[in-house]
């Protein structure tokens, strides 16, 4: 199969699985059945992301908490429920504070048990202060009212454009038949009535809230926008669909006339005092005292919000960074929204659709055009965290983009895509494996599993570093042990050198009875292939040495290799017939690789390399230079080497110096000379026994036109 064909085939399983993928997860989505994931997810955005606004130090909060309960009880003598000269003491501190504008998150839906006088006590404050956001309730079924009572003004706040948005959006849920108001001391001197009432999501979260209410068609904002417009009575309305601007500032809002809430934090964000600490600096203040409040400036043009926070008192909620937040704090939220001007909006429908279509088409083409376990797990883990950053970066600018639908398009693409690639690829794997394991190296089998088109006849041309290696006398040691030893001999000493050869990223070619034949840089390509060819060499004799003393007891003699190593062009690749073929490697480099192998026993060494692998050493190993050589079958000679580890050099350094003189002196032609410095290693050094055996030869029948070459007679 061509690249192109293979192309696109694997762009049309990612097409189709891509598509499926999104159709179910949008499916899921649509229905419903994602939401409770959903909205654990957006906690955790929530509480990631929270961080304080810019005007969140623009807010106060008084908190009538358990220790304001208790002060005023030992000190006042005042149970629960407080009388509402209290509230006023509370309202009278703010006002010479300099607060901005106040809010009680409190139902005063009933008259004070201690008489009119206190009720108007509190609501003479109230005028007196002139900015402050008086609490309604608003209810579906419950609530006392169901018109807008006479003795209590119209609002004065209009919505410009507001019925052609109930028409756009037939929302009935900003829309409320039901009300209980405050009683008429605080209701006639509040600049504007705000509605308390705060609905929690289906698992009883509060995430969002409405900005205003409608009540027989009279304009209610929610008590943390009524604390505003208490503190800007003239401010300009207006609504169109998505869009509600007040004043300057526009904010998004759905169809329901909901704004998604942007928490600051845990409950304690915004700075907060206790209701008996304001009283405390009032009555001090009265009394000419330095109040409990130090800060002369706390209050001064801030909005003050009012609330509830003792457990007794049931105005604790669940937000999304904390389990325990009171229903103050809630407003004050949505203040700090409206005046930091970062409150959340919802992703358009089908902007969401089109990324969830869009990311699961491009998880799937990515999963399928992976064919490795590696590849294919990476990008997964790549596209199940992305989501995560998505939806963290919307978050930033604004925007709640739904987080579990794009992780479901994700999850539904890996695991078609895997499916996919299994049916129609793992079936041709396991054949291949199954098929040429049993000759074929694992790198080459991983090749042709990564790229099954090279399953067939022809071959590259390529550099490679080739081993051949050979057991010294190995016909005398077959003839000597029965087939069942020889076979369970030749098994042992195989798989010893073979487990080296491909630890260092060698291709095992073939075994030829006792030789091994392998190379280095094909299939794939092997950094430094050379170098890790000579390193198996002589990790390979290293090895035999420690098992020379078994085999010798299974065998009666000692085993010695010899291995040829030479670098160069080769021709490699699947080589034979159409029916059976092999990943080998041909061309004048391997011949000579091959008779290297064999000149060793002229030499008396077990390892030699050429010269060309040599150059490709750099100073990885110590060689000695063993001569200049003419193989059969080749004319042109070549310099042959022999490699060492560095300690194995140190320790023959004097042996090999004098070998090198012996060996100048023989390129020289000085054989006379070069016999006598031979001969005196020779006990000591096989290959200057060799050269001396030469020199004398040479003395005898002195050679014509000498070039300093050693000419092999034999294979």
């Amino acid at each position: 199969m061509s690249k192109r064909s293979m192309f696109g085939k694997k762009s049309i399983q990612g097409l189709i699985v891509g598509i499926t993928a999104a159709t179910l997860a949008l499916s899921l989505w649509g229905l419903g059945l994602l939401d409770t994931w959903e909205a654990q997810t957006w906690d955790w955005r929530a509480s990631v992301m929270a961080k304080p606004g810019k005007a969140t130090d623009d807010i106060r909060l008084v908190m009538l908490d358990q220790n304001s309960l208790d002060w005023a009880e030992k000190e006042m003598g005042l149970t629960w429920p407080w009388p509402r000269e209290i509230y006023g003491a509370i309202v009278n501190y703010c006002r010479r504070s300099g607060a901005k504008a106040l809010t009680f998150d409190v139902l005063f839906t009933e008259s004070s048990s201690y008489g009119v006088d206190d009720d108007a006590a509190f609501g003479n404050a109230a005028s007196e202060f002139g900015r402050l956001a008086g609490a309604v309730f608003l209810g579906k079924h419950s609530g006392s009212l169901t018109r807008w009572p006479s003795q209590i003004p119209s609002p004065d706040f209009k919505i410009n454009g507001l019925k052609n948005w109930l028409n756009h959006t037939n929302s009935d849920d900003i829309i409320f038949p039901r009300a209980t108001m405050a009683i008429n001391e605080l209701a006639l001197n509040s600049s504007v009535l705000s509605n308390v009432q705060l609905n929690p999501d289906p698992d009883g979260v509060y995430r969002r809230t409405k900005l205003f209410s409608l009540f027989d068609d009279q304009f209610l904002p929610s008590l943390g926008l009524g604390a505003y417009l208490a503190a800007n009575p003239e401010v300009q309305i207006q609504i169109e669909p998505g869009k509600l601007t007040i004043g300057k500032t526009a904010v998004h809002i759905d169809r329901q006339g909901n704004v998604i809430l942007r928490y600051r934090g845990p409950s304690g964000t915004h700075r907060a005092y206790s209701a008996a600490a304001v009283l405390q600096s009032e009555i001090r203040s009265m009394s000419g005292e330095n109040p409990t409040i130090s800060d002369k400036q706390a209050f001064k043009d801030k909005y003050v919000l009012f609330g509830f926070s003792a457990p007794g008192l049931y105005d604790l909620r669940s937000a999304p960074v904390g389990g325990v937040y009171t229903g103050v704090e809630i407003q004050a939220t949505m203040l700090d929204n409206f005046l930091s001007g970062d409150l959340i909006c919802q992703i358009p429908l089908f902007l969401t659709a089109v990324l969830v279509t869009v990311l699961a088409l491009v998880c799937a083409a990515s999963v399928c055009f992976f064919r490795s376990a590696v590849g294919s797990v990476a990008v997964s883990a790549v596209f199940i965290v992305a989501p995560a950053f998505f939806v963290l970066g919307a978050y930033a600018k604004g925007f709640w983009l739904p987080m579990v639908v794009q992780e479901a398009a994700v999850g539904f693409s890996i695991v078609t895509a895997l499916v996919v690639n299994y049916a129609t690829e793992g079936r041709q794997k396991r054949f291949i494996k199954g098929a040429f394991k049993q000759y074929l190296s694992p790198n080459v089998i991983e090749q042709l599993i990564q790229y099954p088109e090279r399953l067939k006849l022809g071959g590259e041309r390529r550099i490679l570093s080739m081993f051949f290696s050979d057991l010294e006398g190995f016909t005398s040691i077959s003839e000597a042990l029965a087939p069942e030893e020889l076979t369970a001999l030749l098994n042992d000493y195989l798989s010893a050198m073979t487990d080296i050869v491909q630890e260092e990223g060698g291709t095992v070619d073939k075994y030829e009875g006792d030789a091994i034949i392998a190379f280095w840089n094909a299939p794939l390509e092997v950094p430094e292939h050379a170098t890790r060819a000579v390193r198996a060499a002589l990790r390979c004799q290293a090895k035999l040495a420690k098992l020379r003393i078994g085999f010798k007891k299974r065998m009666g003699k000692d085993m010695f290799m010899r291995i040829g190593i030479n670098t160069g062009p080769a021709v490699v690749g699947n080589l034979g017939s159409h029916t059976r073929f092999d990943y080998t490697m041909l061309g004048d480099a391997v011949n000579l690789a091959a008779r290297l192998e064999g000149v060793n026993k002229q030499f008396g060494t077990y390892t030699m390399i050429s010269q060309s692998t040599r150059d490709l050493l750099q100073d990885a190993f110590a060689v000695r230079e063993l001569g200049r050589v003419a193989v059969v079958g080749r004319k042109e000679p070549v310099t042959v080497y022999e490699p060492m580890f560095a300690a194995e050099y140190e320790a023959r350094k004097d042996v090999s110096n004098t070998f090198a003189k012996g060996l100048e002196l023989f390129y020289k032609g000085d054989f006379p000379t070069a016999l006598k410095t031979f001969s005196t290693i020779q006990d000591l050094d096989p290959t200057a026994a060799a050269y001396a055996n030469k020199c004398q030869m040479m003395v005898e029948n002195q050679p014509q036109n000498w070039r300093g070459v050693w000419v092999m007679t034999s294979k």
